[in-house]
């Protein structure tokens, strides 16, 4: 039977479209957030407010949870009363960015109740959030899998099963290794090459047709890694823990620390 009634909780700026999507999909969703003023424009756009995360859980068979920390992933399925109102067989699904870890204890807990989960971590950000067009990494059962994939379709372009619990948020952080790289190197070179005359947006229109071209460079001035420390830590404190080597990452971890969207906007003037 496919899914009908789906869940948002957390409707910030990625929960938000992710429920508007899945709405104009046909869905009916219900959904919570903390924030009265998100609340309000989810509503404006046909999402069903409910007062807490639990009565999201009696009224949805999938539901996403996309709030900002690994303790808020946790407080909302371990400690809201969302357990107790799922149906067996409902699914939940974090894309917010947790660690593998915490993943895989959220799994346990739910697997004890009958309910699956799935860890979704999302990429590609904002716009492609606006645009109903994220990729979206899935870590966990198959079955599990198969009976999210059409609500997490709503709002994903690529919606890709890449392993166990854990596995999407592992996806995520490599994923995300690559582009901090590609982000720090670009800064570096547009710096220098504006620093010695270079007109930086024919620049970057011409290195889009060389060896050169990534796409962090592409969308450059349009992204704001403000998210990126946090994520950062959570790589390294991994590579820590797997005892990895990875002396790059550490130093783009510094590098990216000095950069923010201003100055990235400024090397365009």
């Amino acid at each position: 039977m496919s899914v009908k009634r789906t869940g948002v909780i957390g409707l910030g700026a990625m929960g938000f479209q992710m429920a508007r999507h899945m709405v104009n999909k046909g869905f009916a969703v219900v959904g919570f957030d903390v924030a009265p003023e998100a609340r309000a424009r989810a509503k404006e756009a046909g999402v069903h407010i409910v007062a807490n995360p639990a009565e999201a859980g009696a009224e949805a068979e999938v539901v996403i949870v996309m709030v900002a920390t690994d303790a808020q992933v946790e407080d909302v399925i371990a400690r809201s009363g969302l357990l107790d109102k799922l149906s067996r067989g409902a699914v939940i699904c974090v894309s917010s960015s947790t660690s593998p870890e915490t993943a895989r204890e959220l799994e346990d807990l739910c697997g004890k109740r009958s309910i699956g989960f799935l860890d979704t971590p999302v990429v590609l950000g904002q716009e492609a959030a606006d645009n109903g067009t994220l990729t979206v990494f899935c870590g966990g059962e198959a079955a599990s899998f198969e009976k999210a994939k059409p609500v997490l379709s709503a709002f994903g372009a690529n919606v890709m099963h890449v392993g166990s619990c854990g596995m999407g948020q592992l996806t995520k952080t490599a994923n995300n290794m690559l582009l901090w790289a590609c982000m720090a190197a670009n800064y570096e070179v547009l710096s220098f090459a504006k620093k010695l005359g270079a007109d930086v947006p024919k620049l970057i229109a011409a290195l889009e047709f060389s060896s050169g071209a990534n796409w962090s460079l592409a969308r450059w001035g349009r992204g704001t890694g403000k998210w990126a420390e946090k994520d950062m830590d959570v790589a390294l404190e991994m590579a820590q823990d797997a005892k990895v080597a990875m002396p790059l990452a550490a130093l783009v971890d510094q590098l990216m620390k000095g950069m923010n969207q201003d100055k990235m906007k400024a090397l365009l003037v």
